[in-house]
């Protein structure tokens, strides 16, 4: 591994043409499919720039100094690399011939957190009462997995829940790079390892689960779920960890069960169906759905109660608030906002006895 300082002149140097968006706070993720095609997100749209790399061995000499800086191999018999940069950046990189354009590079952006409930209200994400709401889940414990498509956002929102959790418990952050920037002053984080060049040293987000346990978390939070690790998950939200957290890709509150569901099954736990499906029905409590919009802002659509399973194996979705698309205003901006479902929580009077403030007018249409 080379020292940060080298590092950083190294990829001053081989990524020059794209240093100007590097140091854009209001870029959100660089995308670069091949030397001479960049293109850039900005609040929520893409542009393409006139960048453009003079050398391809550059892009290439710059994504192998990326690899050698987190550890990691990248070449011919290991083309694709995840990887993280000093200041937080999410790199993921396909080398040719895999990527047909040439080499392939996107950077995700995150900069200084500063997103807050306040905030997301402000832009209209969400209404006051639907944050009210979501506080109350997270002061009731209720373990929760905020769902959506790539660039919805997902990251960011289960940042800016995470800051209602108190800052008396004690957080266990797992993540395969790290992204989540919590703001209490008692977190732990964890992140994953891939190989050596030598196939050795393999830490996955299941063994990092194992230790978790053992940690004496009062809250487990996941960046993002992407494979067998579900189970993992589902596990540690069914053994006594009220208030988990995760995030998934996925469109609609039903597809994230189904997703979760089909990720267990890539454990190498072999579990019955029936088996599996309970699991999941009774450890996810809370799902909010998150999506990116036509005109390039970024909303909650859903959020919803998981009520297990129905009589005939199916999981029973509890719709407390949903988007009302209501057209588009001047310059495509997409009107609307979250309204009540008119279903009130299972939980009411569990939160009335705990002492928490919550009213019936909210849920009703």
């Amino acid at each position: 591994m080379i020292p940060k300082d080298i590092f950083e002149q190294s990829i001053k140097r081989y990524f020059a043409t794209i240093m100007p968006y590097m140091e854009d706070d209001s870029v959100s993720e660089i995308m670069i499919n091949g030397p001479d095609d960049i293109w850039v997100e900005i609040k929520g749209k893409l542009h393409k720039t006139d960048a453009r790399f003079e050398v391809e061995d550059d892009l290439i000499s710059g994504c192998k100094n990326i690899a050698q800086y987190v550890g990691k191999t990248l070449n011919v018999l290991n083309p694709r690399m995840d990887a993280r940069l000093p200041d937080g950046s999410r790199v993921h990189v396909v080398l040719p011939p895999c990527a047909r354009n040439g080499v392939s590079v996107a950077i995700r952006r995150f900069g200084k957190f500063s997103l807050t409930i306040d905030k997301l209200i402000d832009y209209g994400s969400i209404t006051p009462v639907a944050a009210k709401f979501v506080e109350l889940c997270v002061h009731m414990e209720k373990n929760l997995i905020v769902a959506g498509g790539t660039g919805s956002g997902k990251t960011s929102l289960l940042n800016c829940i995470s800051t209602l959790i108190n800052p008396n418990e004690r957080i266990l952050v797992i993540e395969d790079s790290t992204e989540l920037q919590l703001q209490q002053p008692h977190v732990v984080m964890l992140e994953a390892r891939g190989p050596d060049a030598k196939g050795r040293g393999r830490v996955e987000i299941g063994d990092l689960f194992h230790s978790a346990m053992r940690l004496r978390p009062d809250r487990i939070v996941i960046g993002e779920i992407r494979g067998g690790e579900a189970l993992s998950l589902l596990q540690a939200m069914t053994s006594g960890h009220g208030g988990s957290m995760s995030t998934t890709h996925a469109t609609y509150p039903d597809d994230t069960l189904r997703r979760l569901e089909t990720m267990a099954m890539m454990s190498d736990v072999e579990l019955p169906l029936s088996a599996l499906r309970s699991q999941v029905a009774s450890a996810i409590q809370i799902i909010v759905q998150t999506s990116r919009f036509n005109d390039g802002s970024r909303k909650l659509t859903h959020i919803a109660e998981c009520l297990g399973l129905s009589e005939n194996g199916e999981y029973k979705i509890y719709p407390i608030f949903e988007f009302k698309h209501r057209g588009y205003g001047e310059g495509g901006k997409v009107l609307g906002q979250m309204e009540p479902c008119g279903n009130i929580p299972t939980f009411y009077d569990a939160v009335l006895e705990r002492g928490y403030e919550i009213d019936e007018s909210w849920f009703r249409p």
